[in-house]
């Protein structure tokens, strides 16, 4: 029972990419930046014309997850994300298809504190689970610019 969410895509800094991601793909709608010190990241959301949605990643500071990915210019397009009713028990059917987790499942800001967790899929590519079945971004008029 999974619901598509978001693509997530790594950047050095957050501002910079939302200008130019947004202006590359005609976003027409972003939400505010989260700084999420539990999960050692920056985002934002920008959603396009088309309605599909992007979380720009960003590190908060020198010891995020994400740091190493970026000096290695490595999955910086980095997730699937899907929005689930039960974390638990997708990450458990997950598994069993071979999937490996990431970690154990923490609150994250930009979902109103609902757990999120991440596992590798046996293709090697990262879903994002995340417990917060209708969630709904909270999007507002966006310009990247010239």
């Amino acid at each position: 029972m999974l619901t598509f969410d978001h693509i997530g895509i790594l950047a050095k800094d957050l501002d910079a990419a939302a200008a130019e991601f947004g202006g590359f793909v005609g976003a027409g709608e972003a939400t505010a930046r989260f700084d999420d010190p539990v999960l050692t990241v920056s985002v934002r959301f920008l959603r396009d014309r088309s309605g599909v949605v992007y979380e720009l990643i960003a590190p908060l500071g020198d010891a995020s997850v994400v740091s190493g990915a970026l000096r290695k210019n490595a999955n910086i397009i980095n997730q699937l994300a899907y929005r689930t009713p039960s974390l638990a028990e997708d990450a458990a059917r997950l598994k069993a298809k071979g999937f490996m987790s990431l970690g154990a499942p923490r609150p994250a800001r930009a979902f109103g504190g609902a757990s999120v967790q991440f596992l590798m899929s046996p293709m090697g590519f990262i879903v994002e689970l995340i417990e917060a079945r209708d969630h709904v971004h909270r999007f507002v008029p966006f310009d990247a610019g010239p």
